[in-house]
């Protein structure tokens, strides 16, 4: 297992567009088994830099529902809610997003079998949310363009402050 490091907002590196996995293998299995430790509720392969449409999400209390999504795609879409969003690539900040209530997903597991799955509430906007790093956006990006010059603001002092 190795210890990921999860790119942070505005790392220009979270805007590239990840590439379809060709093969289901063992280093694609590795790479699910170490985004899972992450213990986000979602990390998409992005927000580590590996730029493979790979999707890691477990909404569980116990973190042991892992759902993978390889080479995922949104069929449908239905509905509309906001619910406050955060990310493990914006630590510390929050904020309404309005996507989609329900949505069809197809994927790949982590054996390379397609499969289909409908999703509704958290796990449609988790879906969406991660699925969105995978084409190179960031949830904030949804927000204002003041709201934006704010958090990267904020987050460049923080890093700032770190150093």
């Amino acid at each position: 297992m190795a210890l990921l490091n999860i790119l942070k907002y505005p790392d220009e590196r979270l805007h590239k567009i990840a590439k379809p996995v060709a093969q289901v293998d063992d280093d694609i299995r590795t790479l699910v088994t170490d985004m899972y430790e992450a213990h986000g509720i979602g990390l998409a392969a992005t927000q580590v830099n590996v730029h493979k449409r790979v999707v890691v999400i477990d909404l569980s209390e116990e973190h042991n529902q892992l759902l993978v999504l390889i080479n995922p795609n949104i069929t449908q879409k239905d509905g509309e809610t906001t619910y406050e969003e955060g990310c493990l690539s914006v630590p510390g900040i929050y904020d309404s997003v309005t996507r989609a209530e329900r949505v069809t997903v197809e994927a790949l597991n982590e054996q390379g079998e397609k499969f289909t799955l409908e999703a509704e509430g958290l796990l449609a906007i988790c879906i969406q949310h991660e699925l969105d790093h995978l084409i190179g956006k960031v949830f904030v990006e949804y927000l204002s363009v003041l709201k934006q010059d704010r958090i990267k603001t904020k987050l460049k002092k923080r890093i700032k402050h770190d150093l």
